[in-house]
């Protein structure tokens, strides 16, 4: 550790109280001592002393203090907690330079102090899981977006997916969710009712990721489910989830229509019923739900991902937005944006990707919805997220608001 720098000249003090100044700056020039000069013991010592002064000089003497131990790699914890809770111009001299603190100074520090402490800590390098879910905890817009945006902060899981959750109602965290590394594509797909265009298509992009690589380790294990009649299941919601085909074989002999792209093409032409679009839904190989969640959302890119996973073409894409109702042309005549958008996203998507967001929607929105699910969604207990999965918790998020919340 290199000796102490000096202090920066006070302005002149007060009559009668030049040896306080004086006595300040030596016993922080004490307590900058390198560790070959004074040992931990009269370093804590001092600072005691140091934190009773301190607590009745003014801001201007604590920053100049603040400002001689921020960079110390050793300092005494008792001066450390005194001014982490002070003025937060004072306490961000050490919030964003001091290498001393630990996780356990910069948890109680967020905890006892302000949203303006912990809005300076969100930019803290190096900040991990431990601080960052604490922070986040408070869920304060500006301190969560400070976070997302420090991008040598670690995140965990849970706190990723309460950003997620928040993000339902504060939609401008999307964007800095989706450059965090540790987003999965659980809580993106989930998220994507809620994006705005652009965030859509970052998310198409970034997570609708292909199944190749399970179908090939799998391939040998669809023929042992069928000679076991798919008793199984749980092995056979995972299969359905990993499986090349999207359609619903067995819901065509049941259908009153001959395919799915008869189905569209009646609504096209006669209307959305409530009785097409379960039909839809049930041929495309999803819940009614699900289908229903497509089919009513205002964006529009879940049609063409819909199209695209069922192997259905560009005048099937047109007959379905045609069938919601939604506009084609622009009051100028030129090709709405919307329907732009959304025949771009048929465009830029693989079947097999498509898939994945289409089968990972229909098991999160529907197949996790139990009546413990449904109560909760009611109520409203996001306190409670722990107790559920994965895609129970994004059913959760995706259709409060279809439940009235």
């Amino acid at each position: 550790m290199s000796e102490p720098a000096a202090i920066p000249a006070l302005p002149e003090p007060q009559p009668g109280l030049r040896a306080r100044h004086a006595l300040l700056k030596r016993l922080a020039d004490v307590v900058s001592l390198p560790a070959s000069r004074i040992n931990a013991f009269e370093r804590a010592v001092t600072g005691d002393l140091l934190v009773e002064m301190l607590r009745l000089a003014e801001p201007r003497e604590r920053t100049r203090v603040a400002m001689r131990i921020a960079p110390l790699a050793e300092l005494p914890n008792s001066l450390a907690r005194m001014l982490l809770r002070d003025e937060p111009e004072i306490a961000g001299l050490l919030l964003e330079q001091c290498a001393s603190l630990n996780d356990a100074d910069l948890v109680a520090c967020a905890r006892d102090t302000t949203t303006q402490h912990r809005f300076l800590m969100a930019s803290r390098r190096g900040l991990s899981e431990v601080v960052t879910e604490t922070l986040l905890g408070f869920q304060e817009p500006e301190v969560i977006e400070a976070v997302l945006r420090n991008g040598s902060a670690r995140l965990s899981q849970v706190g990723i997916e309460a950003v997620v959750s928040l993000s339902r109602k504060s939609t401008n965290l999307c964007m800095w969710l989706l450059r965090r590394p540790e987003l999965r594509p659980s809580g993106a797909y989930v998220m994507f009712w809620w994006c705005g265009a652009e965030d859509r298509r970052t998310i198409l992009q970034r997570f609708a990721v292909s199944r190749e690589v399970m179908q090939e380790v799998s391939e040998d294990v669809f023929p042992m489910m069928a000679a076991e009649n798919w008793a199984d299941p749980v092995a056979r919601k995972a299969l359905q989830f990993i499986e090349r085909r999207q359609r619903n074989r067995a819901a065509i002999a049941k259908s009153p229509f001959d395919s799915l792209e008869q189905a569209v093409a009646t609504a096209a032409r006669d209307g959305l019923t409530r009785e097409v679009a379960a039909e839809i839904a049930f041929l495309a190989g999803v819940k009614p739900l699900t289908g229903a969640k497509i089919m009513g959302d205002i964006g529009g890119e879940p049609l063409a991902i819909l199209c695209k996973a069922t192997g259905m073409g560009r005048g099937d894409l047109l007959a379905l937005w045609r069938s919601v109702r939604r506009p084609e042309k622009a009051a100028d005549g030129s090709p709405h944006p919307d329907w732009e958008r959304v025949q771009v996203t048929y465009e830029m998507l693989a079947v097999d990707r498509a898939q994945t967001v289409l089968r990972y929607w229909n098991w999160s929105l529907s197949s996790a919805l139990t009546p413990a699910l449904m109560k909760a969604i009611r109520d409203g207990e996001d306190d409670a997220v722990d107790d559920y999965s994965a895609p129970e918790r994004a059913a959760m998020m995706a259709l409060a608001q279809d439940f009235g919340r």
